[in-house]
């Protein structure tokens, strides 16, 4: 019995194992990687400078443009969607249930292809490319942002609203200017994570055949990779990626525990 291991001794064991695999993985990692291939194909700095600055004032600057039109077009159109799927009226809940279920389905590619290619050729418009893009991204926020102001506001307590009515407020005035601020503030963190996914979503705007001037990250990193045959692009435009993402991702974690600790 003497030569049995307590829990916490066998925990100790097994946690030391798993460091001591890890350093011997990346030591075996680096002494057998060939250091001067990775250098030249991830860190050549002559091919990082050929990407500045225009991958910062145009590919970066129009991933930011694209977010922020679909994210503007699919907040307003979620809005309605929510409020239509809490309505009184059926059809307006028939018809919010069925656009958030097909949106959600489908893939953001297969909605880029439609508006961008299928639509244009079967009823021969012309669309924008901007529009496009902000109908695209719109449509497919918008299925997830109004489910998420859905729950925001049916978290919102039925006494706010009762006590709006109780003052003399018709229940459109009330949910405008005392439901939906409180659902707002309850649902930001999830808000603000569907505006990191629509970053990352912009990227599929390559599939319409933008000129040099519409290039967003991906499609910049994409044809300076064809041309210098170096990934070197690619990881500068991920990285630029990160320069959006994570900020938002440290919004993200401020607003749920300011919005925890108010709880």
């Amino acid at each position: 019995m003497t030569g049995r291991l307590s829990r916490r001794q066998r925990t100790r064991v097994i946690r030391g194992t798993q460091y001591a695999v890890l350093v011997v993985a990346a030591l075996v990692m680096a002494l057998v990687a060939d250091w001067s291939s990775i250098h030249k194909a991830f860190f050549d700095v002559e091919v990082a400078q050929e990407q500045f600055p225009e991958i910062v004032t145009t590919a970066l600057l129009n991933t930011v443009i694209y977010t922020l039109m679909g994210f503007g077009f699919g907040l307003s159109l979620g809005l309605v969607l929510a409020l239509m799927r809490l309505s009184q009226v059926p059809p307006y809940r028939w018809i919010a249930v069925a656009f958030i279920e097909f949106f959600r389905g489908v893939p953001a590619l297969l909605v880029f292809i439609a508006l961008g290619f299928g639509v244009p050729l079967a009823f021969q418009v012309s669309i924008n490319r901007y529009a496009t893009v902000m109908l695209a991204l719109g449509l497919v926020g918008a299925a997830y942002i109004a489910e998420t102001l859905r729950a925001g506001i049916q978290a919102v307590p039925k006494g706010q609203m009762e006590a709006a009515r109780s003052l003399g407020m018709s229940p459109s005035r009330a949910m405008l200017s005392i439901v939906i601020p409180q659902a707002f503030r309850i649902v930001l963190p999830p808000l603000t994570n569907e505006l990191i996914l629509l970053t990352k979503d912009s990227s599929l705007v390559y599939l319409l055949g933008l000129s040099l001037s519409q290039y967003e990250l991906t499609k910049f990193g994409r044809d300076a990779l064809n041309q210098n045959r170096s990934m070197t692009p690619i990881l500068i435009a991920g990285l630029l990626y990160l320069v959006i993402t994570l900020p938002l991702g440290h919004l993200v974690r401020r607003l749920e525990a300011r919005t925890a600790k108010a709880r």
